[in-house]
């Protein structure tokens, strides 16, 4: 390491290393040096605090004059004299000045779990709610601007809506909190400003949806469903009632998933990250044997689509289309809901229900110890496809006899399950 006068003429005059660094002190100012890179000049000072060498860099040769560096490492020599690291001020200030959208592309890059829906949702939410925001330090989001946010959205958006978006904001800076510390590992938010609404107990009450289709609308709907001129509709929205799936469970199902030798199907892409095996009752086995028969070879998808995924979307349009034609308001998850709450009205044992719609056994220790198998839910299954038959109006008695009639009827009390499925798949329900 060479000693220098570190001038503007100087340092100018210094060659720059082919490789590695020419580190050079100042004659004057002890603490004060350059060192020198293939590409690059940079002015630095070093110090001992509490016992330990400490450098930090003040600027480039070009960015920064001799002179201004002099002043700077005079004033930084001076607050290290007293034990204050500039690095951890350095670090410091770089954290408290992160953005809302600089947290938003760390905490996706950290959730590598996250499903493609709740990604579309939250980046929604980044782009419309908090549009403002994203240039914004998360360490200047205060509790008032969380309180008048969650007031607008609510107000413009609804209320399901702002708690959704605050929720989602609540979890990026409970990530920040753990994320950004300064050298000593401390964040430099004390407090998650999203706390202000469970303290003012601001959060909206939001009654959870308990829409179902009732019994005596079932056989309209089932009607205007078999009605649909899209077979592929048409199928998709009878496994779901069949099957109490989730929209998107359905959706992507695979023909390599569904085993019609076994008569199982099974979803391994699930909300709760847990794989799903469930038995085909009679009634769903005919609807994908009779979708095998005539499926396209090239798509590996029981519901196939023409766009970019290759499987149907959610059918909006068609909801749409049996709402006003049946009279009848529902969502694709309420035929969910209605398979649970028939499977539920059978007296079906507490731990095969959650296992026949996959939902979390929770803390339960006991569920923990029990092994799914779909043959212990093949009955359960066929039991709740039997009460919605018979709430249809169709009779629980199958007579492939009939399966290939040529004009078959409307549907009355006592049509087969079998027939009822062979003139929907022949689309010559009338």
């Amino acid at each position: 390491m060479r000693t220098i006068k570190i001038t503007k003429s100087v340092v100018e005059k210094l060659p720059n290393p082919p490789q590695g660094q020419d580190f050079y002190r100042d004659q004057t100012l002890v603490g004060f040096g350059l060192y020198a890179g293939a590409q690059s000049k940079t002015f630095y000072v070093e110090k001992r605090i509490n016992g330990k060498s400490v450098r930090t860099a003040i600027g480039r040769h070009g960015q920064i004059s001799a002179q201004r560096a002099r002043e700077r490492a005079q004033e930084i020599l001076g607050k290290m004299a007293t034990g204050i690291n500039p690095n951890d001020e350095k670090r410091s200030k770089l954290v408290r000045g992160v953005s809302l959208k600089k947290v938003y592309k760390d905490y996706k890059e950290v959730r590598k779990d996250l499903k493609p829906k709740t990604l579309y949702d939250y980046d929604r939410i980044m782009t419309t709610v908090f549009s403002g925001w994203q240039s914004k330090a998360i360490s200047d989001i205060t509790k008032d601007m969380i309180e008048r946010k969650h007031k607008k959205i609510g107000e413009e958006n609804g209320p399901a809506y702002a708690n959704l978006a605050m929720r989602f904001l609540r979890s990026l800076l409970n990530f920040a909190i753990s994320k950004y510390e300064d050298s000593k590992g401390r964040s430099f938010i004390l407090e998650n400003p999203v706390k202000r609404l469970s303290q003012t107990r601001a959060w909206y009450r939001v009654e959870k949806r308990r829409r179902e289709i009732k019994s005596s609308d079932l056989p309209i709907w089932y009607e205007t469903v078999v009605d649909l001129p899209n077979t592929i509709l048409r199928d998709y929205l009878i496994l779901l009632l069949f099957t109490g799936l989730r929209k998107q469970e359905a959706l992507k199902l695979e023909w390599e998933h569904v085993d019609l030798t076994n008569k199982t199907l099974t979803i391994t892409d699930t909300k709760n990250r847990i794989p799903l095996t469930l038995p085909l009752s009679d009634f769903i086995f005919e609807l994908l044997k009779k979708r095998n028969t005539s499926r396209d070879p090239d798509s590996k998808f029981v519901f196939p689509g023409q766009g970019k995924t290759s499987h149907l979307v959610e059918p909006r349009e068609a909801v749409r289309r049996i709402r006003k034609l049946s009279n009848i308001e529902f969502s694709l998850h309420d035929l969910r809901r209605t398979f649970i709450t028939n499977a539920e009205s059978l007296d079906i044992p507490h731990y095969a229900l959650k296992q026949l719609v996959n939902h979390k056994q929770g803390n339960d220790v006991t569920a923990g110890y029990i092994v799914s198998d779909p043959e212990r839910l093949r009955i359960p299954m066929q039991k709740v496809t039997d009460k919605l038959l018979s709430m249809i109006g169709i009779r629980q008695t199958w007579n492939l006899l009939i399966h290939g009639e040529d004009k078959p009827s409307k549907p009355r009390s006592f049509i087969s399950p079998a027939a009822l499925l062979a003139q929907a798949m022949e689309g010559k329900l009338k």
